[in-house]
């Protein structure tokens, strides 16, 4: 998983980049592959700053079609950090550019996420694209899915709690999002603890606690 400083590299690396936006929904929203690219412009409430998952986009049958999420929980409305908002604005102006430049042969599928004639982006040719955005930010062999991954570690580092991380990222069960962040929850508990101990003694409490 990525640290802070990973983190940062990236986005002053994909800065302009044309998926920018979608490698910023993947680090600060959690979404899996297939649910970036099914996305929708009907799914995203710029106004209330919320972006719903309703469809993942998947290969059936050599065709990539647009699918149900597996489970209810799947389906989900996230919260969207101003900075992946703005990302997302300015890829829509750079779409309705294509769109405008293709004139009668633009396929209007809605999607987010699309080539400039508007069909859906094919997977191996975005995961050529992740290999290019992290060689830039020198970031070795980060695979795409491990934004999902650092996406929760930061989400619990900043004090969200287990249930809201599973509810971001649409887990099935609250025993995954713990199994598979248990590492960062030491770390979440140190900090829960040393900050009601600061409530209860006074500042500094938590420190001197601590000292040799």
């Amino acid at each position: 998983m990525l640290t802070v400083d990973d983190a940062r590299r990236l986005v002053s690396a994909i800065r302009g980049d044309p998926l920018e936006a979608l490698w910023l929904c993947a680090l600060t929203l959690g979404l899996r592959s297939g649910e970036l690219l099914g996305l929708q412009w009907s799914d995203i409430d710029f106004g209330a700053g919320l972006l719903s998952v309703r469809r993942a986009l998947q290969r059936v049958n050599g065709r990539l079609i647009l699918v149900e999420p597996k489970t209810s929980l799947s389906r989900r409305t996230v919260p969207v950090p101003e900075p992946t908002l703005a990302a997302l604005r300015a890829h829509r102006g750079h779409q309705n550019a294509h769109r405008l430049a293709a004139g009668t042969a633009w396929v209007d599928s809605g999607l987010v996420f699309s080539t400039r004639l508007g069909k859906p982006l094919e997977p191996r040719n975005v995961n050529r694209s992740w290999y290019a955005a992290r060689a830039r930010a020198g970031l070795g062999a980060v695979r795409l899915h491990d934004l999902r991954h650092s996406c929760a570690s930061f989400l619990l580092a900043a004090g969200a709690s287990p249930r809201t991380v599973m509810k971001t990222l649409g887990h099935s069960q609250i025993a995954l999002t713990m199994n598979t962040y248990t590492h960062v929850l030491p770390e979440v508990e140190r900090a829960a603890v040393d900050g009601a101990a600061e409530a209860i003694f006074g500042e500094g409490s938590a420190d001197a606690s601590r000292a040799p």
